[in-house]
């Protein structure tokens, strides 16, 4: 009994018989249109990430079988979080708060990808995870996260295996989301501020001089990089007039 093997990644929930799937599955005489929509039954709650998916055919009888991966932890913790990306700076920034059951079910999706002999261990490579994103975890730094886990704070909920959030749960983190996001954007402007003073301080003098006095300010990067970009990138944007 012959097997072919087609491995890809769809967006989840839109598998289409387009490039990259059809064309790899055409050759192998299977059905396209029910592996399309096999796929995306089994990736609809994975929406809007890159999803790896693996076709297995028999080459004789056309039946096939389809294996689902996850997404990468940082993938699923955005998606968990609500947001598009983790912070620029996770040091300064914190752009998400997440309860401790989304974390163990972010956790149970990656189990076999994941290190930790167990659960809590497992847990405590996601809370890892959180840390370089600028996502806090129970209200807490990750740093602190991870030392009430190894504490015991969790246990009860790891044990349990818990994932589902209550009503007021989601509420609650809704609204603290909103705190954060408000926080970033009046922390962004006092650094703008900042760096618009020494900038105009600065006027005349040269590029590299200014971008080390506002880096010495310790304004983000990415505002150094949008109000005085580095002459590489300079000479670009005056040579694309």
């Amino acid at each position: 009994m012959a097997k072919q093997t087609v491995e890809t990644l769809i967006e989840g929930g839109k598998a289409t018989a387009a490039p990259p799937l059809g064309p790899a599955l055409g050759p192998t005489g299977v059905n396209i249109g029910q592996v399309v929509t096999e796929i995306n039954k089994k990736t609809a709650d994975l929406k809007g990430m890159q999803v790896p998916v693996k076709v297995t055919i028999d080459t004789d009888t056309k039946e096939f079988s389809i294996e689902i991966g996850t997404p990468p932890a940082a993938a699923l913790i955005k998606k968990e979080a609500g947001i598009e990306k983790g912070a620029s700076n996770p040091l300064t920034e914190k752009v998400a708060d997440m309860v401790i059951e989304q974390v163990i079910k972010i956790a149970k999706m990656k189990e076999t990808a994941l290190l930790g002999k167990d659960l809590k261990n497992k847990v405590r490579e996601i809370v890892g995870t959180c840390q370089s994103m600028g996502i806090l975890v129970e209200g807490m730094p990750a740093q602190d996260a991870l030392k009430a886990i190894a504490e015991g704070k969790f246990d009860e909920k790891i044990l349990s295996g818990k994932t589902e959030l209550s009503e007021e749960e989601k509420t609650k983190l809704a609204v603290e989301k909103k705190r954060l996001q408000e926080d970033i954007e009046k922390r962004r402007a006092e650094f703008e501020a900042r760096a618009k003073d020494i900038l105009k301080a600065m006027e005349g003098k040269d590029n590299r001089a200014i971008r080390k006095a506002l880096e010495e300010a310790t304004i983000p990067m990415l505002i150094i990089n949008e109000l005085a970009p580095a002459e590489k990138e300079a000479a670009r944007g005056a040579g694309g007039k």
